[in-house]
C-alpha cells in the first residue's frame, strides 16, 4: 500500500488545486496500483501538531510518510515519484 497523506485547509485554493492533481494523478495509474493507493486529506486546523509543522507550506504532500512537495504539487513529479515507489515493491 502507497499512502498519499494531503495536509491542507478548508478554503484553501492551493489545497483543492493540490487535490484535484493528486485525484488526476491516481486516476492515470493502471488499476492494480491504483487500488494500492490510500489518499487521506488532512487538515491542520484540526491538529495543531500539524499546524506547527506546516501552517506555511500547506499544501503539504507525504508520500508514505515523506514530504514530496508543497505549495504546488506537479502532476509530472507526482507521476515520477509513485512509479518509482511501484518499481521499487
Amino acid at each position: 500500500m502507497i499512502a498519499l497523506t494531503l495536509i491542507g485547509k478548508p478554503d484553501c485554493h492551493l489545497c483543492e488545486v493540490a487535490s484535484d492533481v493528486v485525484d488526476a494523478v491516481v486516476a492515470e495509474l493502471p488499476d492494480a496500483l491504483a487500488e494500492d493507493m490510500e489518499i487521506t486529506e488532512l487538515s491542520i486546523l484540526d491538529d495543531p501538531a500539524l499546524y506547527e509543522k506546516y501552517w506555511e507550506k500547506i499544501p503539504v504532500l507525504l508520500i508514505d510518510g515523506e514530504v514530496h512537495g508543497h505549495w504546488r504539487i506537479s502532476p509530472d513529479r507526482l507521476r515520477e515519484a509513485l512509479a518509482a515507489r511501484a518499481d521499487a515493491r
